[in-house]
């Protein structure tokens, strides 16, 4: 597996009731191809991957690899607490298409590291497909550290990791850690460019969720080693790297997409709408950055 670049944490559009809304998701899928991402992530963190049922799960992974059509790849987040559910989510993945998985580690119930090293490595052997790793220490009270992702590192179908700790000198040891094929992925936007410009492979992203074609020139131009392109660009995109998280993520996001006309504006509960204060806030960033116009 070799997918690089702008890797789209794709909403999940909802209708107003909280129902998904297909329609707008196909769109979203079209309109991310056209605007040069180079990958989608399907119900991953930003999709509200705590609130989609099993079935739900399935039927979202499938309808974005179907609009995707293999024009881009599809990566479907499948992780959980459980490691059977994990298992059971990425089995279902595999059977609707998707490229490879991104698998969070397991929140809440605190595994040690051989913990975690025993929940991924039984993940891999039950399903073959391509498997990246994901840590958010911030969202699941759960460190993947270094010298276990060089244990997980050497299981075939573990491809990659997703590190979301804006830690530049953790990148750096993943990096000195991991053979040269393992893909390193930033989780972070704040820090995404300088990530890949010190030598990893791409962004998974919330703001190429409004301004994709930005966010995919300017992991094209890091990849590349064009530092100068690379950063100016991240500098047309920097208010939103901290404005798109004033709120819990995907509050500001689904928020931000409704107002430039993409999406409805339907959230799940015990998610809510962005609050009144952070709207006018987030409307003027996005007025910055030219995706409303001036009033």
């Amino acid at each position: 597996m070799d997918i690089r670049g702008s890797i789209v944490a794709l909403v999940t559009p909802m209708h107003a009731d909280g129902s998904v809304d297909w329609e707008r998701l196909k769109k979203l899928v079209n309109w991310h191809v056209e605007q040069g991402s180079h990958a989608l992530v399907a119900v991953g963190t930003t999709g509200e991957s705590p609130t989609i049922g099993f079935e739900e799960h399935d039927l979202v992974i499938r309808e974005i690899v179907a609009a995707a059509a293999g024009r881009i790849p599809v990566i479907a987040g499948t992780g959980a607490n459980s490691t059977d559910e994990a298992i059971r989510l990425t089995r279902y993945a595999q059977r609707a298409g998707a490229d490879a998985c991104l698998l969070v580690t397991p929140y809440y119930n605190k595994p040690t590291q051989e913990g975690l090293y025993q929940h991924y490595l039984a993940i891999a052997r039950e399903v073959d497909i391509p498997q990246i790793l994901y840590n958010v220490p911030g969202r699941t009270a759960c460190d993947l550290l270094p010298e276990t992702v060089e244990r997980l590192c050497k299981v075939p179908n573990i491809v990659g990791i997703k590190e979301a700790t804006g830690n530049l000198d953790r990148a750096r040891e993943l990096m000195e850690r991991c053979s040269a094929d393992f893909m390193l992925y930033s989780g972070d936007d704040a820090t995404a460019i300088e990530f890949i410009l010190m030598g990893g492979h791409g962004n998974v992203s919330v703001t190429a969720n409004v301004m994709p074609a930005t966010m995919a020139a300017a992991c094209d131009a890091a990849l590349a080693g064009d530092a100068e392109r690379a950063r100016a660009l991240n500098a047309q995109m920097a208010p939103l790297h901290q404005g798109l998280f004033v709120e819990s993520n995907p509050i500001p996001v689904k928020w931000a997409l409704h107002e430039m006309g993409l999406i409805d504006r339907g959230i799940r509960l015990p998610l809510t709408t962005l609050s009144g204060p952070a709207q006018e806030r987030l409307r003027q960033m996005l007025r910055d950055c030219g995706l409303l116009e001036v009033k």
